[in-house]
């Protein structure tokens, strides 16, 4: 019965639809806690220790944080999947390009693919400079989240690939968030207005939120 609901474009769409809710539930999250950088660097470190003791004693050290990165990691794959396989029979379903292209299709909805390309490029870079310290510029601090993200945000490229992957996150969310609630039966003529006005004010305020790190950085409010 999985594999059937699997293979349907429904079943699909569905859990294209599921995993991007999870993964914006994460984000909110995500970046109120990069707001508390504004704080101080004790505030912000003792922060990043917090997420590594959550639910002890019961929980060993970092158990709850590798559990909320395996459900992010499976969210991500099983959301990429959807999106390249329904991708793909779009393509066979219609072999030839459209002649002229719909004219109330928004700029986000033409650019989901290449947002989502984008992202999952930048996924790679930001765990490499930020958790593994492999790309890192400068020396890499373990146990000093404060001062890697100063670091990161005090080079241009650090910079500019923080910002086009946030412009790319506020693209997907404007659109993803509206498609999600079509999918899972929320949507309807007396709610679109109230739908299409939520997923625009999340999609700026994360953006906004999330960019709000590297101009503080570079600012020198937080330095």
């Amino acid at each position: 019965m999985a594999r059937t609901v699997w293979d349907s474009t429904v079943g699909k769409k569905t859990v294209m639809a599921v995993s991007g809710l999870i993964m914006l539930l994460y984000l909110v999250a995500h970046m109120i806690g990069n707001l508390k950088i504004f704080f101080g660097a004790g505030e912000f470190n003792h922060y990043a220790h917090w997420l590594r003791t959550v639910g002890e004693p019961f929980m060993h050290y970092e158990w709850t944080l590798w559990l909320i990165r395996v459900v992010l990691v499976v969210a991500v794959v099983a959301h990429a999947v959807s999106a390249y396989q329904l991708s793909r029979r779009d393509i066979k379903a219609r072999p030839g390009k459209y002649v002229h292209r719909k004219a109330r299709t928004s700029y986000a909805t033409r650019t989901m693919r290449w947002g989502g390309v984008i992202l999952a490029l930048f996924i790679v870079w930001h765990l490499l400079d930020l958790t593994t310290g492999t790309v890192h510029p400068g020396g890499f601090e373990s146990g000093k989240p404060y001062q890697n993200v100063v670091d990161t945000f005090s080079t241009w490229y650090g910079n500019a690939v923080y910002v086009v992957a946030m412009l790319a996150v506020g693209l997907h969310i404007r659109h993803g968030f509206w498609s999600a609630a079509q999918t899972l039966g929320v949507g309807s003529r007396s709610r679109d207005r109230a739908l299409k006005t939520t997923a625009n004010a999340l999609a700026l305020l994360l953006t906004a939120g999330f960019l709000a790190v590297p101009v503080g950085v570079m600012t020198g409010v937080v330095s």
